[in-house]
């Protein structure tokens, strides 16, 4: 164990550590072995099922994907930049990730209804943001923007400073110096940073059901059916979602991995 000697306080840390994981997994597996598998492949069947949780998907992936051009250069200059106010500027990041979700939800709604800020410049142009997928992305990645940010920002603090002072004296620009050396070195990070947020995005429940309770995401409808019909309805879409979910994990993990690996 690099120098270490198996100890008692090893074993007891090892089970105490067993016990956190018993706690996050117990529940999961529990709901998983109750839903017998006919109720499943019933609820799989549903087109409503599909739209909900394919809606979940691709909103997630596209908020994701549209705020990682504002987010990752975000994080480069936090990381390579001390400016005034950078401390109230990390404070404002992580402010999603603290406050109540139906909060933030209610937050949104103000900015992007008809008479917010967002809502009066998309209303002329014929665009409704509120119940519309549009909507629904912009809450999912108010709740998971400092995901992105402070992975990617923790990414580009370990790249060495003289790999880019050296191709700055080189005359690389910039802009060049971020996409040739920065980003490929940080490439590990902010990958990971882009699935936590496509994660925390697509699991998102008390901003969503504000700001859009239709079309309903897949957490929603898992909402509306307990509400409506109880525990025995809404297992079923839970458990389908949890496995859609773990797989689309999954792979991007893989992905960033095999990537990171190649670069």
């Amino acid at each position: 164990m690099g120098g270490y000697r198996f100890s008692w306080f090893h074993i007891a840390a090892a089970l105490l550590g067993g016990v956190v994981l018993l706690f996050i997994v117990a529940p999961i597996l529990g709901m998983i072995i109750s839903t017998p598998a006919k109720s499943l492949i019933e609820t799989a069947a549903e087109q409503e099922v599909v739209r909900s949780i394919w809606l979940s998907v691709w909103v997630a992936m596209a908020a994701t994907l549209v705020f990682a051009l504002f987010c990752i250069p975000l994080a480069y200059l936090l990381a390579r930049f001390d400016f005034p106010f950078k401390r109230l500027v990390l404070g404002i990041i992580d402010l999603p990730i603290v406050i109540p979700h139906s909060a933030a939800g209610i937050a949104v709604l103000g900015l992007i209804a008809r008479d917010g800020l967002l809502g009066r410049l998309t209303s002329p142009l014929g665009i409704e943001l509120v119940g519309s997928p549009a909507g629904i992305a912009i809450a999912m990645a108010f709740v998971s923007v400092p995901f992105l940010i402070n992975a990617a920002r923790e990414g580009f603090a370990l790249v060495p400073e003289r790999l880019e002072k050296a191709a700055l004296s080189l005359g690389a620009s910039p802009i060049t110096i971020f996409f040739t050396v920065a980003l490929p070195l940080a490439w590990r990070s902010v990958v990971s940073g882009l699935v936590m947020m496509f994660a925390r995005g697509m699991s998102e429940f008390g901003a969503v059901v504000i700001v859009a309770y239709h079309p309903m995401v897949a957490p929603v409808l898992i909402f509306e059916r307990f509400g409506a019909f109880g525990l025995k309805y809404a297992k079923p879409v839970a458990v389908l979602f949890i496995g859609v979910s773990l797989t689309v994990f999954i792979i991007m993990r893989l992905l960033s991995r095999n990537r990171s690996n190649h670069a």
